[in-house]
């Protein structure tokens, strides 16, 4: 919490020294304890330039992802109040899963440094290196039926897409249902799993992977034509706490609405930022491949395809893929 209210001390006196004093009076602890945590920043790869009867300044952050770097940007009154960090675990999500049957609340943010069995839709592997990516999983505690789960992936791409805009300056598209591209190139994974009753949701772990600060020789060989990081499309490291920040601030907007207001206003905005919708597609369901126009997504954010023969399907689960790419 002290480290949290120093970075917002220097936060809001960019490039300006701050002193000891000043801090001591804002944070209400002694110079010694700023000391103390001046002294663990630099460890987090902080640089921090200290002179006598001045006091201290940031010169440049580090790219850690604790739980004070993230809350400094923050702007919710939910999600990301309660962060559990690892710098390396096996899955976000298991342990999302975990918190959630033990009842924290919801809002609740797992995020790991590194990832090292993360899975994607279909039960497909998900990489997250260390010190590159962004895998975190949200807990959320919706009054829903099970049947309506769905649309909080919908919900978590178009947050994504409006955050990465907003604040890196990225466009980006989303690919049905699941997936967001760059110039086609797969950027981020989101996995949507749910705790429920027959009748009644107890809880929906929201995971997100996204890529950063990969470069292209960090990918595995397979994937290296499929996939793209940040730091490759923006030609720059990208600070991963800000991206974090960025996409819990516009994922609580967005829930909020869609909590208030259903999913239609969602629906819109989801349409909006879609590569799937108004173009030809394949669908790959696990019993057929269809072939048609994409026409929209219903209420409930089920995809809308007409084949050749003017018969409109419903597609419930599909890998999608947009045919002038085949």
């Amino acid at each position: 919490m002290l480290k949290e209210k120093l970075l917002k001390v220097f936060a809001d006196h960019p490039g300006e020294f701050v002193s000891g004093e000043k801090i001591s009076q804002q944070l209400g602890c002694s110079r010694t304890a700023i000391w103390k945590h001046i002294d663990e920043l630099r460890k987090n790869g902080y640089i921090l330039e200290s002179a006598p009867r001045k006091g201290y300044r940031l010169v440049s952050k580090g790219d850690g992802i604790h739980s004070h770097e993230i809350k400094v940007g923050l702007k919710t009154t939910r999600l990301g109040m309660e962060i559990t960090y690892f710098d390396a675990t096996e899955s976000t999500q298991i342990v999302a899963q975990k918190l959630a049957h033990n009842g924290v609340k919801e809002g609740h943010v797992v995020i790991a440094n590194e990832q090292t069995a993360g899975k994607g839709r279909l039960g497909r592997k998900w990489h997250s290196r260390s010190g590159t990516s962004v895998a975190m999983s949200i807990i959320l505690r919706p009054e829903l039926p099970p049947q309506k789960t769905p649309q909080l992936t919908l919900l978590t791409a178009v947050a994504v897409v409006r955050a990465l805009k907003k604040e890196i300056g990225v466009n980006s598209e989303i690919k049905w249902p699941n997936d967001i591209l760059i110039n086609g190139k797969k950027l981020v994974g989101i996995l949507t799993e749910m705790q429920a009753d027959p009748d009644r949701v107890h809880s929906v772990i929201i995971g997100i992977g996204l890529n950063v600060n990969q470069k292209e020789e960090d990918f595995d060989p397979d994937i290296r034509e499929l996939a793209t990081s940040l730091a490759i499309e923006k030609k720059e490291t990208v600070e991963r706490a800000r991206v974090i920040s960025a996409i819990l601030n516009e994922f609580e907007q967005l829930y909020d609405i869609y909590l208030t207001e259903d999913f239609r206003p969602i629906k819109a905005l989801w349409e909006t930022h879609s590569i799937s919708v108004g173009t030809y597609i394949y669908a790959r369901t696990v019993r057929e491949v269809i072939y048609g126009y994409a026409k929209g997504i219903t209420d409930d954010g089920i995809l809308l395809l007409e084949d050749e023969q003017g018969k409109t399907h419903h597609i419930y689960s599909a890998d999608i893929e947009i045919a002038s790419q085949i």
